[in-house]
């Protein structure tokens, strides 16, 4: 073989070694791909409060809807969160004349409210339904919620909304003292402030960065779906209507782009809302799991919100501090997962 051709040869072999090694390179910066292309996934609803009792976070959707609203979907009345005030009548009122004149909105601020009747033929309180006669009223607005207390304002806002509704279905309101009501409010959250816990912990990559669909065949896989907002997953409540067990966020801006598979991701961040979920379905265990095997499918730290990771022995920790959580909520007739605590715990 002569001089040229081996040099030929070696030159073409070097050549091949630089473009396998530039491709190898551009394949370790581009973000991780998911094994096979997604199937075609329907967007998922994601079940808050509009159809049990509160939202798991932000803004609490408004209940009373001006349709006949199911009773499935609606918070009873309770006074341990609610200003309630009796609405008398003189002669009883159906269902359709007491939707007619639902005001606009039913907030007041941040603070929700609610209209029930005491249905004529079952005995029961329940959101006013079309075909139903009624022969009392009664209306609340919630004390308290994650926005804070009830204040002056709002309370006015409420006694202001109602009254014309009352005027409207030719009812009678008896408003208790505001003074009374905001000092109840004030008491009720600051009793509740150290009771809420909402437990997040950081999934950040090691090494290569994951795609939006990485991220979602890897939850997948852990049973998260499709929520209601781009760059959210859940874990559904095996309740129907109830606020998800887990949620699962990433950059929004990425789950929107032109292309989300070529959008990076370092982080995602997994938390447990505390009191929205029963002790008794095991969460907190579950969002150890589930954590736990993410890092390990995504090649990830748990971090806390410092960046510190997070042990075994703190998961331990989290754990013994939770036991007691759960204990001072039931004390107070504030169970996770249960109405009042959804309500409380909200907005």
């Amino acid at each position: 073989m002569s001089l040229t051709v081996a040099l030929s040869i070696l030159g073409a072999l070097l050549l091949v070694a630089l473009l396998a090694h530039g491709w190898w390179s551009a394949r370790r910066a581009s973000p991780r791909q998911a094994d096979a292309p997604l199937p075609a996934t329907q967007q998922r609803v994601e079940p808050g409060f509009s159809e049990a009792l509160s939202a798991p976070a932000g803004v609490a959707p408004d209940p009373n809807e001006r349709r006949a609203p199911s009773a499935r979907r609606q918070a009873r009345l309770d006074a341990l969160v609610d200003a309630i005030v009796p609405l008398s009548l003189d002669a009883p009122v159906s269902g359709e004349a007491v939707i007619a004149h639902w005001p606009a909105t039913r907030r007041a601020g941040t603070k929700p409210f609610y209209i029930e009747g005491l249905n004529m033929d079952s005995g029961d309180w329940e959101p006013p339904a079309a075909g139903q006669r009624y022969s009392e009223l009664q209306a609340g607005v919630q004390l308290a919620n994650r926005s804070g207390a009830l204040n002056e304002i709002e309370y006015s806002e409420f006694v202001h909304k109602l009254q014309a509704f009352a005027e409207g279905v030719g009812a009678m309101p008896d408003f208790p003292d505001m003074l009374d009501v905001v000092a109840r409010a004030r008491e009720l959250d600051g009793f509740a402030g150290p009771l809420d816990a909402q437990l997040t912990v950081r999934l950040v990559a090691r090494s290569v960065a994951w795609s939006v669909g990485y991220v979602q065949q890897c939850a997948g896989r852990r049973g998260l779906v499709p929520g209601a907002v781009a760059g959210r997953l859940v874990l559904p409540s095996a309740e129907d209507g109830a606020p998800p067990v887990l949620v699962l966020e990433f950059d929004a801006q990425a789950a929107l782009a032109e292309d989300p598979q070529a959008a990076a991701l370092r982080e995602v961040i997994l938390s447990l809302d505390v009191p929205q979920t029963p002790a008794t379905v095991e969460p907190f265990p579950t969002w150890h799991k589930v954590a736990h095997a993410l890092a390990e499918d995504m090649d990830a730290d748990l971090l806390d919100d410092a960046g510190r990771p997070i042990t075994l022995h703190a998961f331990d920790a989290i754990g013994r501090d939770l036991a007691q959580l759960y204990a001072a909520l039931e004390t107070h007739d504030l169970a996770a997962g249960s109405p009042a605590a959804r309500r409380l715990f909200a907005g």
